[in-house]
C-alpha cells in the first residue's frame, strides 16, 4: 500500500483513491469536487479542498491542511485571519505576551514571518514551525509545485 504525504502527516491509499477518477479521454486521474467548492474559479484549490475534507476522519491533522473550510482559500491566503489564532496550541500566539502574532506572507519570495506586535520576537515552537512549513507547501500547491522546489 503507498502512502500519500501531506506535509507531517500521512494518509493513505485508502483515505484518497475514493476521491479520484479516470478521465476516460485522457487516462490520467483527476479529482472530484464537492458541491460546496464547485463555484470556486482555481480549480486545484477547489480538489485540493475536497481531498483534504474527505482525509481528515482518515488521520490528516487539520492543522496540517494547505487549505482553509473556512475561508475557502490557500492558507497561505488566510493565515493572518484572525480565525487562524490558536492560543491552546500555540499557533500565531506568543505566550510570553499573551498576544496574538502575526503573519507576513511574501508570494514573491516565499518568505513567511511570524511575530509578535507587542515584543518583536518569533514565537518558538513547533506550531509557528508548523505555519511556515504549511504556508510555503500552500503557495507550492496553488501552484502546481512541490514545496521542495520552492
Amino acid at each position: 500500500m503507498s502512502e500519500h504525504r501531506t506535509a507531517q502527516t500521512t494518509v493513505t491509499d485508502a483515505a484518497v483513491t475514493p476521491l479520484l477518477r479516470r478521465d476516460r479521454h485522457r487516462g490520467h486521474r483527476i479529482a472530484r469536487v464537492d458541491a460546496a467548492y464547485a463555484g470556486l474559479r482555481d480549480r486545484a484549490l477547489a480538489e485540493t479542498l475536497t481531498a483534504e475534507d474527505a482525509a481528515e476522519p482518515h488521520g490528516l491533522d487539520p492543522l496540517e491542511r494547505l487549505t482553509c473550510r473556512t475561508h475557502r482559500r490557500w492558507v497561505h491566503e488566510c493565515i493572518a485571519s484572525p480565525q487562524h489564532v490558536f492560543v491552546v496550541t500555540g499557533h500565531r500566539w506568543c505566550r510570553d505576551c499573551s498576544t496574538a502574532a502575526n503573519v507576513a506572507v511574501d508570494q514573491l519570495t516565499w518568505h513567511v514571518s511570524v511575530t509578535c506586535p507587542r515584543c518583536g520576537h518569533t514565537p518558538a515552537g513547533v506550531a509557528t514551525r508548523q505555519i511556515v512549513r504549511t504556508c510555503r507547501a500552500s503557495m507550492a500547491a496553488a501552484q502546481g509545485r512541490t514545496a521542495d522546489a520552492a
